[in-house]
């Protein structure tokens, strides 16, 4: 067999493959670039908060980002690493840390708009002495970096003289950070109160939706050691930190949200909705989902009246009003509506859904066309009774027949608290 036809048989595969694999890749590109363009045109180009941007110089495109995602929100655009799909961005940050060249740099805000981030110090210690923020509120959505900050803030506070008065530290907020800065204050042997706006643990993970993949990266844990979750569901999650609160005792009070921070005996009262703590120091692990946003209308303490979703299928056969505008809310009326029995109503004082991803806006438009929801538009919601809720939609009253509200109207920040409390916050556009 000569040289040419040796040639001939080794090249031919290769180039095929050579074209098939630059057919695809341009077949994928082409649709990142349709998927940037979507969220562009929906006015969803502006991640919510800690986020990825690609230096170009540096990108090679070899998609390792984009396989590391797991909300999807890379893809690549002429030949380089983008993000799609800024609003599925929760900052988890495996992007950054699977890149092959370093060209990702996790950042704050945009040039467009601005993110406030409390002033810290390497300690997490705020320009208040003796207020620590830690996790999400201090802009790290990592839930193996959040725990990090918990456990090093609490031996920061170990390490300083004890305090006289009741207690050593008042930590706010049962998610990661939370969780493992109490921990850390058992292992320390420190007077501690842990409280929690929530009716449960979890923190921003707790709101996320159920199968969601919640964590991609080991965590060490004061008292426990090393989660060798690498890839771990909502679920799987918060039952393991519920086995972990069982095991360690580990105290967490319960339906106590945070209204004041003021100072006390060389040190710190935190004044919630169930009393105040004295201690002299406060670890701050409260998150950027704030306190739920309410309706502020006659029969909204309710019962009935929950502002999250924990699982559709206890709504089943019943009569629920979603209260909201945003994606959690379309989800939220989705997920109740394909539960057999129930049904469902999605209320929204605007004109129209104009900042939902494009998925749902297809599912909500699908759903609709199918009668498996009702959509309201220009609707407020004037009071809520056992069995209804009023309403003026499009300017005239009605009255339905109702047996559960989800309100999904989005959180109120703490800034404002925080800022009377004396902590200094920095405006973040596109910066680390």
């Amino acid at each position: 067999m000569n040289e040419s036809l040796l040639l001939t048989l080794y090249a031919a595969p290769a180039a095929l493959l050579i074209v098939l694999y630059v057919w695809r890749r341009r077949r994928v590109e082409a649709a990142d670039a349709r998927a940037l363009a979507q969220a562009q045109a929906d006015g969803l180009a502006e991640p919510p908060s800690l986020h990825p941007v690609v230096d170009p110089a540096r990108c090679v495109g070899s998609s390792t980002c984009v396989r590391a995602c797991p909300e999807s929100a890379l893809g690549v655009v002429a030949g380089k690493a983008a993000l799609v799909n800024p609003s599925s961005c929760i900052g988890h940050g495996a992007c950054e840390a699977s890149c092959p060249v370093g060209a990702i740099t996790l950042v704050f805000g945009t040039e467009r708009r601005g993110v406030d981030i409390p002033q810290v110090d390497p300690s997490f210690e705020t320009n208040v002495a003796g207020v620590f923020i830690v996790g999400e509120l201090g802009g790290m959505g990592l839930i193996r970096k959040a725990a990090e900050q918990g456990r090093r803030a609490v031996a920061t506070i170990a390490r300083r003289p004890r305090s006289p008065l009741p207690l050593d530290v008042v930590i706010v907020g049962a998610g990661p950070a939370g969780i493992a800065a109490g921990l850390a204050a058992i292992e320390a042997k420190l007077r501690y109160a842990l409280i929690e706006q929530e009716p449960d643990l979890g923190g921003s993970v707790l709101h996320y939706p159920r199968a969601k993949i919640a964590m991609t990266q080991p965590v060490d844990l004061p008292m426990v050691g090393r989660m060798e979750f690498t890839e771990v569901s909502k679920e799987a999650l918060l039952a393991f930190w519920q086995r972990i609160v069982g095991r360690t005792r580990l105290a967490v009070r319960f339906g106590e949200r945070m209204v004041r921070l003021d100072p006390s005996g060389g040190g710190h009262r935190v004044v919630t909705t169930g009393g105040h703590y004295d201690a002299g120091a406060v670890v701050l692990a409260i998150g950027r989902r704030g306190t739920p946003r309410t309706l502020d209308v006659p029969g909204e303490a309710l019962s009935k009246v929950v502002y999250r979703l924990v699982d559709p299928a206890q709504y089943r056969g019943r009569r629920v009003l979603v209260v909201g505008g945003g994606d959690s809310a379309v989800e939220t009326a989705l997920a109740c509506a394909a539960e057999r029995g129930t049904r469902v109503t999605l209320a929204y004082r605007g004109d129209a859904f104009s900042r939902i991803k494009p998925a749902n806006r297809t599912r909500l438009d699908e759903a609709r066309r199918a009668a498996a929801l009702e959509v309201l538009l220009r609707a407020e919601i004037r009071s809520i009774a056992a069995d209804r809720v009023e309403l003026e939609v499009d300017g005239a009253p009605r009255t339905m027949p109702n047996d559960v509200v989800i309100v999904q109207a989005g959180g109120v920040l703490p800034t404002d608290l925080l800022r009377e409390a004396g902590i200094a916050f920095e405006r973040k556009f596109g910066t680390a």
